[in-house]
């Protein structure tokens, strides 16, 4: 059965619209200073970002994707993070490449457009109007937004309904698993970018319905199937 058009798209933040590791790495690595232990490879902290802060810092401390840190340490080294990034957030973060071309080329399609991410709102809304991206979006769904996020398809049916669009009239842009199991969760269509932070997953192993290169490369998808009444 063929699929509606889309009417709207929703952009992951880390790893998609934004490179943030490095300033990731660099509070995290902070928080363990603080707390007198060794930093970790920024390579490595790399692979913790996508399932939130506080997920970041428990990785962080065990140095494993599925680690829990013991409680009294994981608050106490949570509240140094948020401190530290606080700090840090913006400071070397940049759009990838393609990313603002892309934005500008979809928003003339005249799709509704908004952020799904599982950061904390007080940094998301920050990052995105110092990097001059939030001009973009109608609406922005951050990781405290509501009870749940992602993977939980909560945040992308909730981005719908602010968008007035059906979650199978929607199409999510992201770079990992989360975003993956979110759309299809959702109901929604899912386009992975080959770049981001999955957890060490390759996105060609993900059930994507496709990988874009970039954000223009998405934006002529898009045209094309704009041109056959906003389907893809």
């Amino acid at each position: 059965m063929s699929r509606p058009p889309i009417r709207a798209v929703l952009f992951d933040l880390d790893g998609t619209l934004l490179d943030t590791a490095p300033d990731l790495a660099a509070a995290a690595n902070a928080m363990l200073a603080d707390l007198g232990f060794a930093g970790r490879d920024p390579a490595v902290i790399a692979t913790y970002i996508g399932r939130g802060i506080p997920s970041l810092v428990h990785r962080t401390l065990t140095g494993t994707l599925d680690g829990s840190a013991e409680s009294s340490l994981f608050e106490r080294a949570l509240a140094l993070f948020e401190r530290r990034y606080a700090e840090e957030s913006g400071r070397r973060a940049r759009p990838y490449h393609g990313v603002v071309d892309g934005l500008v080329r979809i928003q003339t399609l005249g799709l509704g457009l908004g952020c799904v991410t599982n950061k904390a709102g007080r940094f998301t809304q920050d990052l995105l109007h110092r990097q001059g991206l939030a001009r973009f979006f109608g609406c922005v769904v951050s990781g405290d937004t509501l009870p749940r996020k992602k993977p939980d398809p909560l945040p992308v049916v909730h981005a719908c309904d602010l968008l007035g669009a059906r979650p199978e009239e929607a199409l999510l842009i992201g770079d990992s698993l989360n975003d993956v199991l979110a759309a299809r969760a959702a109901g929604c269509t899912v386009w992975c970018v080959p770049y981001g932070y999955n957890e060490g997953r390759p996105v060609g192993t993900l059930d994507c319905d496709a990988v874009v290169a970039d954000f223009v490369d998405a934006a002529r998808r898009l045209e094309r199937g704009h041109g056959r009444n906003g389907g893809v």
